[in-house]
């Protein structure tokens, strides 16, 4: 399956909603006979439901409802394939291996990750470490800047290291 990835996946400059993405993958698959593929989609696709919207009943009960495709935003789907990222991670953890077929098809329809280098830069053009005591009381800026893009531990590691440096 790992040679047939390649040509799945998404990026936010395809123009092209994720939500339409995965459904036109998950034909492509089907059509190729991929089922390791066909069944990524699907489980992503069954998870749709549990993206919901509050609303208010005439009664005044707060309650939720199933959010429609036009209202499903790329974001919502990302939190859902970081759900099934982060189980599988864990399972791998167990399996004392490091990557999958399945966990590499999950990451690339992702958000590519900020590299070390990129939040190096960042912290170093956006960062005043003397008007600071500590340079991890920087992780908050840094963080709200770079998002989900980043990995907290990754960030940690980063400001770490310029404070050896000074």
């Amino acid at each position: 399956m790992a040679e047939n990835t390649a040509q799945y996946g998404w990026d936010g400059s395809m123009g092209i909603s994720l939500y339409d993405k995965i459904r036109q993958d998950m034909k492509a698959a089907m059509r190729k006979k991929d089922t390791a593929v066909r069944d990524t989609m699907r489980l992503i696709m069954g998870a749709f439901p549990e993206i919901t919207v509050p609303i208010t009943l005439e009664s005044g009960k707060k309650s939720t409802r199933a959010k429609t495709p036009e209202e499903i935003t790329d974001e919502d789907i990302h939190n859902i394939i970081r759900k099934f990222v982060k189980s599988e991670k864990t399972v791998l953890e167990i399996k004392k291996e490091t990557s999958s077929d399945y966990l590499e098809l999950l990451e690339s329809y992702l958000p590519k990750m900020a590299t070390t280098e990129q939040i190096e830069a960042w912290i170093k053009s956006n960062v005043d470490f003397s008007a600071i005591k500590s340079p991890m009381q920087a992780m908050g800026a840094v963080m709200k800047h770079f998002g989900k893009l980043a990995d907290g531990n990754q960030v940690k590691d980063v400001l770490q290291g310029m404070t050896v440096e000074k």
